[in-house]
């Protein structure tokens, strides 16, 4: 791809042009109903999430003139209850020398009644070698954002290559620290440390010490943070080969959980690295702390490398629904918040009965836009699962083995192609207790959130089938099982419009 196209700035685009792009997106017909997406262009990581001044902030990155990956702004969009979303603009746009070449990830701290968000600026020199900056704005009450003119830190430290970024700071009782993904000279990566008194002026302390070594050649947005006791690093490896049914997508995003960071030495005693997601379609997860201190992680919902079906409507990608997190035995649980509830635009409608052996659908359980749980109890079948989003030939299928123990999700015929090397089947192995199974589903227009057992494991993934792909089947297969399904139709919670109602 030129140059010239992808580093495209949006001011260089006539109102015409932008006007017939977001007409363009606007008449998609996979556009989302609660999800955030943009109203043009691409979407990938979620950046600067944090509570401020009564609101929810999210940011995300964002290239207006293209569904490839160009140009980067932060894009701002706002909530009072994380369900109803509000496009606030342009947060952060690239134009100093030291982000010319785009405003890369980061994350937002309040500090003296203001927001301040740190991301990476990206520069090419002419050589068009990259170089990366670490870089402040602030926002005021009134929601006015400021660009520092200086960034702060201007170098990358020796051992490390230009791959520098992501920064996700936090506030312990002494400091202000932040934790930036890294490839070391060697091409292997890691997480680095900075330290610092006031958010201006920072040190490098190093490296986490963990206990992954050789562990993909690049982390990308890393984030500690401490809960329940337990230090946890999130963080986006790249460069990880698939493991039986682990590492399946083109890059990866985990976790490793165990005794708090040692803010001296950086050692980090921990478990083994955790697969957050085992759908298709996640990555670059952030996480924050609300007001009711809830530790609350969103994601990219799609990856780069892949090409859907969205792309030739000029537009690309969401972000995932916001999932509250904590531990249950030892491992990170992913659970949707609970306002979501606010989205049921109908009464429950509940369904009871036992499966022999047949697939059933039952009248009134069917739709393209609900929430449903769907518990299989007193299993005596070899397989149970769901087919949702279903027509004559198109459906998207969730089953638990129940022989093997495992969970998989097939988009293999969920709709229009999505274009990967990577597979159409999702698999991980789950231990069901007390011979049962329950899912809960989020489905929109073009995606599908499954969470099993309570949060144990969640499948995202995006899926594009036809309008008239509504029906939800329920299956059993060699044997029987019990069933109970609540559904809701849900209400649309985003708009394709800019500023205040």
């Amino acid at each position: 791809m030129d140059r010239e196209r992808k580093y495209r700035r949006l001011d260089q685009a006539s109102p015409e042009e932008i006007a017939s792009l977001k007409e363009q997106a606007k008449r998609s017909e996979w556009r989302q109903r609660f999800h955030v997406q943009p109203i043009m262009g691409l979407l990938n990581d979620p950046n600067g999430f944090s509570y401020y001044n009564g609101k929810y902030h999210l940011f995300y990155q964002w290239f207006p003139l293209g569904t490839f990956h160009g140009l980067k702004y932060w894009y701002h969009t706002s909530s009072t209850d994380l369900v109803h979303w509000q496009n606030k603009g342009i947060a952060i746009e690239p134009g100093y020398s030291h982000d010319a070449y785009g405003a890369y990830s980061g994350s937002g701290i309040v500090k003296d009644d203001k927001l301040y968000l740190m991301y990476t600026g990206n520069t090419r020199d002419e050589e068009w070698n990259r170089h990366s900056y670490q870089c402040m704005a602030v926002m005021d009450r009134v929601g006015t954002i400021t660009k520092l003119d200086k960034p702060l830190i201007d170098r990358v430290p020796d051992g490390y290559t230009e791959h520098f970024r992501d920064p996700k700071v936090w506030k312990d009782e002494d400091l202000f620290r932040f934790v930036i993904g890294a490839q070391r000279d060697d091409q292997t990566g890691t997480a680095v440390v900075y330290e610092s008194p006031d958010l201006l002026d920072w040190s490098c302390k190093g490296e986490i010490q963990t206990r992954l070594e050789h562990f993909g050649y690049m982390w990308e947005c890393p984030d500690y943070f401490e809960l329940e006791g337990q230090g946890v690093l999130l963080f986006s490896p790249q460069g990880l080969s698939p493991q039986g049914d682990e590492f399946r997508n083109v890059y990866q995003s985990g976790y490793i959980a165990g005794k708090p960071l040692d803010r001296g030495t950086l050692e980090f005693e921990h478990g083994s690295f955790y697969e957050l997601d085992r759908g298709f379609d996640f990555y670059a997860p952030q996480t924050m702390v609300d007001e009711k201190d809830r530790r609350i992680m969103v994601g990219w919902m799609g990856l780069p490398e892949v090409v859907y079906p969205t792309d030739s409507h000029g537009w690309a990608h969401c972000l995932t629904l916001p999932r509250t997190l904590s531990f249950r035995e030892g491992k990170l649980i992913q659970l949707p918040v609970p306002e979501l509830e606010l989205l049921r635009e109908t009464t429950a409608m509940e369904t009871a009965d036992t499966l022999y052996s047949e697939v059933k659908s039952y009248a009134g359980v069917e739709g393209t836009v609900f929430e449903m749980t769907c518990e299989f109890h007193g299993i005596e079948a070899d397989v149970v699962g769901i087919e949702f989003r279903a027509g004559e030939t198109e459906r998207t299928v969730i089953w638990y083995d129940a022989v093997r123990q495992k969970v998989t999700l097939d988009r293999s015929s969920s709709g229009a192609t999505i274009v990967s090397d990577y597979g159409t089947t999702r698999t991980c192995m789950l231990h069901a207790k007390v011979n049962s199974i329950k899912f809960h589903l989020f489905v929109d227009i073009s995606s599908a959130e499954v969470f099993v057992n309570d949060g144990e494991e969640v499948f995202t993934s995006r899926i594009f089938p036809k309008q008239d792909s509504r029906h939800i089947r329920f299956f059993a297969k060699n044997g029987s099982t019990g069933l109970k399904v609540t559904k809701w139709d849900l209400a649309q919670a985003v708009k394709d419009i800019e500023g205040d109602e």
